[in-house]
């Protein structure tokens, strides 16, 4: 809070002394424009990074789509009616009260029962 507070007095002096001090009017403007080109290599950095970091950023999604598509195993243990029920359902559709199996069917959970998750086998 303390580093937010000095930096905006900081900018606010510093517009205070920009505008008493006034831009320099003594400059002369010339019409020649000179381009530099910048050097090839630095073009390929910037450009390898941008690559690096799109190609990182679809496999982040990529990975997480796939995970949240994978589906598990869940066992649900009621100790009020002494039962174990087990469905297939995706990870993205288990919720905190609720889950959605493959077929479509939704779970409402109560509080005492307890959630078993396993991953299926691939044989």
């Amino acid at each position: 809070m303390l580093t937010k507070i000095l930096i905006t007095v900081l900018v606010i002096l510093g517009a205070v002394v920009y505008l008493r001090r006034g831009r320099n009017r003594n400059v002369k403007y010339t019409r020649t424009i000179e381009i530099e080109k910048p050097p090839v290599l630095s073009k390929i950095a910037i450009y390898s990074m941008i690559a690096v970091s799109m190609l990182a950023t679809a496999g982040y999604w990529g990975w997480g789509w796939y995970d949240d598509n994978t589906i598990v195993e869940v066992t649900i243990s009621s100790p009020i009616e002494a039962m174990t029920a087990s469905y297939q359902v995706r990870k993205k559709d288990i919720e905190d009260q609720r889950i959605t199996t493959i077929d479509g069917i939704q779970i409402r959970l109560s509080n005492q029962e307890r959630l078993t998750v396993k991953a299926l086998k691939t044989d």
